[in-house]
């Protein structure tokens, strides 16, 4: 069995021989956030209180976090869901034979290059609009038909066939992440390397390691996330004295991955550090992304921009436990999103109505929090984070619950 972050916090404690009370002490904590977490009650503990933990106890974050368990995420798991899942898992592991031969393998017409072009631009569209029921449907056939592209062709078009089979497995690992799905992310965003390496295309390959990042901090390994966001960003550094939009954005995204680990694990200067590089390039690269880009890379390429590396900067803050400082940083957010996904801006509405709620106005949070629901609803029922949230304001409420908290702890799950 999987061992939880309190079961961590209190083995590391007892080898450390400390009391409760003395690393709370530590910690600068309540005693009773300690017995709170060492039993295991509801309620995810917040990034800084898991970093004030492992400070005190001389370990790095990672340690505490431990193990993540895969499961479906919130709102997913219907009939039509899990068989949707179930084509996906098949099309990501299909049953092999002797010399790499694949046992069941449909016919299937190879399509043009530009058309898987489009079809995958179409999924990312799709996911990106929370459609994850849809996306999981049609990712199967992108699958085999960018197969059956690179299965019949030879030379130029067989290397442009294994880019475009490369992107389409990325899309599958990172809807995979969303749905909390881990093992089988893993594993496709680890065929989507494969296929790049066969393609080499170093940029296309970089990109997949993005994901693979976003991937290692959702199961909280956030050392390794690190490690390999540096390495490969090491591997792929662009010249900012030549502007190359594709490079610095692949390279620009992967030190966006190794500060969130770097300020999970309770490194804020490095992770500070690397913020200010992925700054950098967004500057340097501003708005002028070329439009094709996000033909070729849709999962992260066209969502490099300056108002994304902005909203990292608020969402560091949150890790970091400053709500004032938080606030603060989100008045510079502009109020256009510039090439930022859904994701990044709905994330970065979360984490203003966490500081909100922690600078005690849960009226406003509450309001944050509702125009989610209104915009995104689907997003927002996959988030624990929110739940996180909701149940806070549940908890610190002084007036009775109001029918726009209601809604939201009903859709979330969040107890009263």
């Amino acid at each position: 069995m999987s061992s939880t972050v309190g079961d961590n916090v209190g083995r590391l404690r007892r080898l450390s021989g400390l009391t409760q009370e003395q690393l709370a002490e530590a910690a600068g904590l309540a005693v009773e956030t300690i017995q709170k977490l060492e039993q295991n009650k509801p309620g995810s503990p917040r990034m800084s209180t898991l970093r004030s933990i492992a400070n005190a106890l001389g370990v790095p974050t990672s340690v505490l976090v431990g193990p993540a368990i895969a499961g479906p995420a919130v709102g997913f798991g219907s009939a039509d869901d899990e068989a949707a899942l179930d084509l996906l898992r098949r099309a990501l592991t299909p049953a092999r034979g002797l010399n790499g031969t694949f046992v069941d393998k449909s016919p299937m017409s190879p399509p043009t290059l530009a058309g898987l072009q489009a079809s995958i631009a179409e999924i990312d569209r799709i996911y990106h609009g929370d459609d994850y029921a849809s996306a999981l449907t049609r990712l199967p056939v992108l699958i085999g038909e960018a197969r059956s592209f690179v299965e019949a062709s030879v030379g130029d078009q067989r290397i442009a066939g294994a880019t475009q089979l490369a992107q389409a497995y990325q899309v599958a690992g990172t809807a995979l992440i969303q749905l909390r799905r881990f093992d089988l992310a893993y594993h496709a965003l680890s065929l989507a390397l494969d296929v790049a390496d066969e393609s080499g295309n170093e940029l296309v390959a970089a990109s997949v390691v993005t994901t693979m990042c976003w991937l290692l901090l959702r199961q909280g390994r956030f050392d390794e996330a690190e490690r390999l966001a540096v390495a490969t960003a090491d591997a792929v550094e662009p010249r900012f004295s030549r502007t190359d939009p594709t490079r610095l954005a692949v390279w620009g995204w992967l030190m966006l991955r190794g500060s969130a680990a770097a300020i999970r694990d309770g490194r804020a200067d490095d992770a500070s550090e690397m913020l200010d590089a992925a700054s950098a390039a967004a500057v340097r690269i501003g708005e002028q992304l070329p439009a094709d880009v996000a033909v070729r890379m849709p999962v992260t390429m066209g969502a490099f921009c300056p108002v994304t590396v902005e909203m990292k900067r608020v969402e560091m803050s949150v890790v970091g436990g400053d709500p004032v400082t938080a606030l603060a940083l989100a008045e510079r957010v502009p109020p256009g999103s510039g090439r930022a996904t859904s994701d990044n801006r709905n994330r970065h509405q979360l984490d203003r109505a966490w500081a909100t709620a922690e600078r005690g106005d849960m009226v406003e949070a509450t309001r944050i929090l509702s125009g989610l629901r209104a915009e995104s609803p689907t997003w927002l029922r996959h988030q624990r984070y929110a739940r996180d949230i909701v149940t806070t304001i549940l908890a610190r409420r002084r007036r009775p619950v109001s029918q726009e908290l209601a809604a939201l702890a009903d859709l979330l799950g969040a107890g009263s």
